[in-house]
């Protein structure tokens, strides 16, 4: 899949640069507004999108996720889960929505149908893992779903793109990070303890392993968007922003949340809680070396979730010329 994508990438960039004489990030959204691209706009945004939607990924070509987290290492994952899937939210953002706002305002009604899939089906799915990290890598399918549902918002209403949807989008991209990757980093613990990874086997491990039972319900939590989390400021953002231009769409994106519920509260019960099994009763909590990372993403999910401008703001204030182009394409396409 990365490979395909990034084929079609290719093409799509040589088209660009062939079009326009530069591969200047800066430069670019300028230069395409009067240049006369060697392909349709949309053909070419097609061919750099798929690229940004096997990164991200978006339903149907996300089948490579759940595989490469499981095989991977724990630092791996953390890695996959924080940096390498915002890429493709990123790349939307930053190269789809920058150069080819006019293209992306009419993509904007297959972004949301494609993002709510992916919440759904995604969380659907979570709920059949029986695995702890493929639940986790599943569950990443349904959130990232989010973040297409938030760029969505950037039909706007009347031709007035608010930043809201993709603001909270820009902010779950930060935030699955913090929150998966501290996720991960519980499951590598509890697998490297317990030496298992596999739900029906465990229970009880809160007794033995309190530290990472507490990091294992606060990203639990955050994932399943509780107020107080850096979950809830990102999806309360995203269906803000989007309501007043899908409206029931969103509405459907936000039942995601009950299914995550679902299964991130199951987990918790049959894994953490429950009555202490008697083959994990030498098992050892983690150690100072270890609380130290887990302090740290403890601390980002709880801090942007009370305090949510302390990166916000940033985000905003970042999407502000992405925002003026799309801004500036819908008036032009509502005029007669």
């Amino acid at each position: 899949f990365t490979f395909l994508g990034s084929a079609f990438m290719l093409v799509g960039i040589l088209i660009i640069f062939f079009s326009t004489g530069t591969f200047d990030m800066i430069e670019l959204p300028g230069a395409m507004q009067g240049a006369k691209l060697l392909a349709p706009a949309w053909l070419v945004f097609s061919l750099i999108f798929v690229a940004f939607a096997v990164k991200l990924p978006v339903w149907p070509v996300h089948t490579w996720l759940p595989d490469a987290h499981t095989d991977a290492p724990t630092a791996v994952s953390i890695m996959l889960a924080g940096v390498l899937l915002k890429m493709g939210g990123y790349g939307m953002l930053r190269v789809s929505a920058a150069m080819f706002p006019d293209v992306m305002v009419d993509a904007a009604k297959f972004l949301i149908v494609l993002g709510v899939i992916n919440v759904i089906y995604g969380a659907i799915v979570t709920l059949r893992q029986t695995d702890m990290k493929r639940l986790v890598a599943f569950s990443s399918i349904s959130h990232m779903g989010y973040v297409l549902v938030g760029i969505s918002s950037v039909v706007g209403v009347a031709g007035v793109v608010s930043p809201v949807g993709l603001t909270g989008a820009a902010m779950q991209m930060f935030t699955h990070g913090t929150i998966t990757g501290l996720m991960f980093l519980m499951v590598g613990l509890a697998y490297e303890k317990a030496h298992t990874r596999h739900i029906p086997d465990l229970g009880g491990l809160a007794t033995r392993m309190p530290v990472i039972a507490v990091g294992f319900l606060i990203a639990g939590l955050a994932s399943l968007g509780l107020p107080g989390t850096s979950g809830f400021v990102s999806e309360i953002l995203i269906f803000l922003g989007t309501f007043p231009v899908w409206g029931w769409w969103t509405g459907v994106a936000a039942f995601g949340v009950v299914i995550t519920a679902g299964y991130i509260l199951w987990m918790l019960q049959r894994t953490m809680f429950g009555p202490q099994l008697e083959r994990f009763s030498d098992v050892r909590d983690a150690t100072k070396m270890e609380m130290v990372p887990i302090a740290a993403l403890v601390i980002a999910v709880l801090a942007v979730g009370i305090y949510p401008s302390v990166i916000s703001d940033y985000f905003t204030e970042g999407l502000t010329d992405i925002i003026g182009s799309i801004q500036d394409s819908a008036q032009l396409a509502m005029v007669p």
